[in-house]
């Protein structure tokens, strides 16, 4: 049984179910895509620890299925992730075609997981480009636009990830990762200009701040069960590849991901679009992970992935609640929601329990997972530029975007379910929508109060000395206060803020220039370019008719040029024009076989 389980990636039997989902009746595909997706789950469960499948690939080298903790991991939460939402999108009317696409996304997202080298994570991860692009664009409408700028972005980050890819491979001689027989004595991309054009090919995937705008442009746009897909796979991947990438830390990669917690949190606070303001907060959450890996080592790495795990399960939840609030009211905007607790008392439930999980409420999973990584940037890394009191640098940027957070999340649902009364009747989730958010909350809940259960799927053992630099204990009367001490901050922050926050408009962001800039800078070249051409084409058409006119009637161009009827001057001055002619002919003839 082991043998066929390792013979076999998960991802050659999501790929071909995917295509089944799309072709059966919709029951029976949605059905079938559950259980793909939770066999995946199981499987990945109880495949040992190894490097399978080891073939040529394009004539090099290559590890098609690499299991060990960080791949585990990922797939655990992916499979279990997928075949929820593969049921609340039955549930939300989503049709077959739209879950097929959706269950490519995932396919692909575990084949760029489990591979064992740089050339099958590249291979996987410009499909995972296209297939989630295509899980937009099937939605049609303005999603469609935003479906080009999404795939223009991933296609310029995956383009300098693979040239990333290609220097390393002329410095190390393989593809292979180091961590499978025949790979390289050091892990990770080369150093220098490999290691920068990967963390800005990875940082478009993973919303580092410039490089993030596609996020919140793109995830509001699809059919909501789309977007729980989409808030899943990209980024969450991108932080894998990210610590593939730099395995022992980057410093700068650390202070982006503190930056990334902030910045997310802050626009996120201004946004009134429910799925828009969900969006920048995967850029700051995203942005815990990033600084985990930025910071290296045993802790911080295992708390990175141990937010990763968490992020997946109340990010999802959280875009289900909205999802669910949209399906039932048709409405994106907070501005024209309220009151929808006594409407919709299980949604509001379920989104209660997702918002103190992504705030890090103590009781709740993200405060377990939060917590290491904001010990680790106390007890494994430096001061740095900006301390304050006993607060490092990163450490408050952290401390800060929690804030930020749990401001964001009473604005969500102060003005979705609490605030005023909803103008008329409304139904709460019907029974499938019901059982997807109740699981997930379910499991929201229990790893924030079993955090042992937790720390068993992590790479390292953050409890044991002998593995981190310092032991991690979650429920200890300074971790609460601090953790209770955010929900008051960020408490007293929104009633501070809710007077001028509720007078603000759209807040551009970084997309408000390049977007234009790229629209305008490429009319303009193409403008010019043709116009260019056109000027060239006009001189040449001119030139030969020029040439034909002279050759056919030379006494006429005299005429033009000298005027005058003396045939002594006539003559020599016939040649003259002639020979010129022809030179300027065998010119012009010349640049254009030249010229492309």
């Amino acid at each position: 049984m082991a043998g066929l389980l390792t013979a076999i990636p998960p991802v050659a039997l999501l790929l071909p179910v995917a295509i089944l989902v799309a072709l059966l009746p919709r029951r029976s595909g949605h059905a079938l895509g559950v259980l793909a997706s939770a066999l995946a789950t199981a499987w990945v469960w109880v495949v040992p620890d190894g490097a399978y499948l080891q073939t040529t690939f394009l004539g090099f080298e290559a590890v098609l299925f690499n299991v060990d903790d960080f791949s585990r991991l990922m797939g655990l939460v992916f499979g279990l992730i997928a075949a929820v939402a593969v049921l609340y999108s039955y549930a939300s009317d989503a049709d077959g075609v739209q879950t097929g696409f959706a269950l490519s996304y995932v396919a692909t997202s575990f084949g760029a997981v489990f591979a064992g080298d740089w050339l099958t994570l590249l291979f996987f991860w410009e499909l995972m480009a296209v297939t989630s692009t295509l899980l937009v664009w099937y939605y049609g409408g303005k999603a469609v636009r935003a479906g080009f700028r999404y795939a223009l972005f991933h296609g310029i980050g995956g383009t300098l990830l693979m040239a990333a890819i290609l220097q390393t491979y002329v410095v190390k001689g393989t593809f292979l990762f180091a961590s499978v027989p025949g790979g390289p004595e050091t892990a990770g991309i080369a150093a220098g200009l490999p290691a920068a054009l990967a963390a800005i090919g990875i940082g478009v995937n993973v919303g580092f701040i410039g490089l993030h705008a596609w996020l919140p442009d793109t995830y509001p746009r699809p059919h909501v069960a789309a977007s729980v897909f989409l808030c899943v796979f990209t980024t969450k991947t991108g932080v894998y590849g990210m610590y593939r990438a730099f395995p022992e830390g980057h410093v700068a990669i650390a202070y982006m991901g503190g930056g990334m917690a902030v910045f997310g949190a802050t626009f996120a606070l201004f946004q009134n679009d429910m799925r828009r303001l969900l969006s920048y907060h995967i850029q700051s959450q995203v942005g815990y992970m990033i600084a985990g890996v930025g910071i290296g080592g045993a802790l911080a790495q295992a708390g990175a992935f141990a937010h990763v795990f968490n992020h997946i399960l109340y990010k999802g939840l959280l875009f289900m609640t909205a999802g669910v609030v949209i399906y039932r009211t048709g409405e994106e905007s907070l501005k024209k929601l309220g009151g929808l607790r006594k409407e919709m008392p299980l949604t509001a439930g379920a989104f209660t329990v997702a918002a103190l999980s992504i705030a890090g409420f103590p009781g709740f999973n993200g405060f377990v997972s939060k917590g290491i990584v904001i010990s680790a940037s106390h007890y494994s890394f430096s001061k740095g530029p900006l301390p304050i009191g006993d607060f490092y640098t990163l450490e408050w940027l952290l401390l800060l975007g929690g804030i930020g957070t749990f401001m964001s999340f009473i604005k969500f649902g102060y003005y979705a379910f609490f605030h005023g009364e909803y103008d008329g009747s409304v139904p709460d989730a019907n029974r499938l929508q019901s059982v997807a958010m109740i699981s997930v909350a379910a499991l929201c809940v229990a790893y924030g109060v079993f955090d042992s259960a937790l720390f068993a799927i992590l790479p390292f053992d953050v409890t044991d000395g002998a593995v981190v630099s310092h032991v991690y204990k979650t429920y200890t009367v300074p971790h609460v206060v601090e953790g209770v001490a955010l929900a008051v901050l960020g408490l007293i922050g929104f009633a501070v803020t809710k007077k001028p926050l509720s007078k603000l408009g759209r807040v551009p962001d970084v997309d408000s220039l390049y977007n234009p800039g790229a629209f305008y800078g490429m009319r303009a070249l193409v403008v010019g370019v043709t116009e260019l051409y056109a000027a060239v084409d006009r001189i040449s058409v001119n030139a030969a008719s020029a040439f034909t006119s002279a050759v056919a009637n030379p006494d006429a161009l005299y005429e033009r040029v000298i005027g005058g009827d003396d045939e002594d001057v006539r003559h020599p001055l016939r040649a003259g024009i002639g020979l010129s002619i022809l030179v300027l002919a065998a010119f012009v003839t010349l640049a254009l076989l030249i010229l492309p």
